[in-house]
């Protein structure tokens, strides 16, 4: 990247973060309805500023605590905690995106998305969302966050965890009950909490 190009980015950048302020300054609180809040932090990885994502990434957490955010964004969130040296935080975040989405890893990985038979909750949950997602582990600058989350997503904890959470949404399917969608929903949430 020449230096015009990352100026460029951090402009981006800068008329996000204006824009967000702009609107909690108009309205006392942040409304935006546009989705500016998840930009940044794929405009950080292209800078390869990952001391700045991580800035970033814990303003959005204080004014957005509720946000649970979409796939990509939760993907860009894991590998900058990861090229932070937050790893414990990055394995958390991994299994949120697996969650948001339980595709992803496996489009970028490069493997074939095989749709599972499940309640998706979504549609950012099926296999289409990830065609379009720009991130494969044959990126030269994910070469160390590919390696590490292949250990992860094979490590014990991660695949009990997410075969758990496959089958909370497998039941959730077919389970016609309030109360008993009510109890999965809640197993899936302490999953995600890693509990």
């Amino acid at each position: 990247m020449n230096p015009k190009q990352a100026e460029r980015l951090q402009k981006k950048i800068s008329d996000i973060r204006r824009a967000l302020a702009a609107e909690k300054r108009k309205f006392g609180a942040y409304d935006d309805s546009r989705g500016l809040r998840y930009l940044p932090t794929k405009y950080y990885l292209q800078l390869g500023d990952y001391r700045g994502g991580l800035t970033y990434l814990r303003w959005f957490d204080k004014n957005f605590p509720d946000d649970g955010g979409f796939p990509d964004f939760l993907f860009e969130w894991t590998v900058i905690l990861f090229k932070s040296g937050k790893l414990k935080e990055a394995a958390q975040k991994a299994f949120e995106t697996f969650c948001a989405n339980t595709y992803l890893f496996d489009r970028f990985f490069g493997r074939p998305v095989v749709p599972i038979d499940k309640y998706e909750g979504s549609n950012l949950a099926t296999p289409s969302f990830t065609e379009h997602f720009p991130y494969s582990s044959g990126q030269a600058e994910l070469a160390d966050f590919s390696v590490w989350l292949e250990n992860l997503a094979l490590s014990e904890d991660f695949t009990y965890r997410t075969s758990r959470y496959i089958e909370v949404y497998k039941r959730l399917k077919t389970e016609k009950d309030r109360e008993a969608r009510f109890e999965l929903l809640m197993q899936a949430r302490q999953l995600g909490k890693g509990q």
